[in-house]
């Protein structure tokens, strides 16, 4: 009797959900949206279907708290070092999320959709929630903490899922790429282009091609950081 119920609570400790989206998460990672089915989910945990449709009832739930499970993580890693300040608080909540989406390219895409289809659901609440404290702190007004706390998430996500979109795109164009050589590529069209039409864009073109991608996301955010900061100045 004891052996049995211990291979019983091995069979529920394997089932679980939190394994189901460990598992969710790897195929995500390897294969994409597209490879994640509950058939090789199944193989995958050596189960039945019926024991997956008991913990995540269809394959939207299942990528919704895979997402939760990544964003969660994320945000819990403590950094190297201890903020000093709510702005430092902001870079490194930021920078947990922008390495998420480089590490999960199908992150982006999903965070998306959890934003714009069911902002009720733990993504958005997670995401705002770890912004907005910091934003608080700040001494923002509470009538402008929404507006803030909105374009800091907007801004991270977005750069961030647009640099995982460029390695990704860069990746399919030609699978050994060499990222010096592909801006210095772009570099040398921009250069080509009409100076009267494109005088900002033929300007940048030496930054561009020496840029360095994390510090420039960086650099955005200090520069909301500066717009933010002037609400309490106001």
């Amino acid at each position: 009797m004891a052996t049995r119920e211990r291979r019983t609570q091995r069979r529920t400790e394997a089932l679980s959900r939190e394994r189901i989206v460990e598992a969710a998460v790897e195929l995500l990672d390897t294969t994409g949206e597209g490879g994640l089915t509950f058939r090789v989910l199944t193989e995958r945990l050596a189960t039945g279907p019926g024991a997956i449709y008991w913990h995540v009832a269809n394959k939207g739930e299942l990528l919704a708290a895979a997402t939760d499970a990544v964003v969660a993580a994320a945000l819990a890693i403590e950094p190297a070092e201890a903020p000093d300040s709510p702005q430092d608080e902001i870079r490194a909540v930021a920078l947990g999320l922008y390495e998420a989406i480089d590490e999960h390219p199908w992150l982006a895409t999903q965070l998306s959709t959890q934003l714009s289809r069911s902002p009720w659901g733990p993504v958005t609440p997670r995401i705002l929630e770890s912004i907005g404290r910091q934003v608080r702190a700040l001494g923002v007004p509470e009538a402008s903490w929404f507006t803030a706390t909105s374009v800091l998430m907007h801004y991270i996500l977005g750069a961030a899922g647009q640099n995982a979109a460029n390695v990704a795109s860069a990746r399919a164009l030609k699978p050994d790429v060499n990222r010096a050589e592909f801006f210095d590529a772009v570099s040398k069209a921009w250069e080509e282009l009409d100076p009267e039409q494109y005088p900002v864009t033929r300007a940048i073109t030496d930054q561009i091609r020496d840029h360095d991608d994390r510090e420039e996301f960086l650099a955005g955010i200090d520069l909301v950081l500066t717009g933010i900061t002037g609400i309490t100045a106001a």
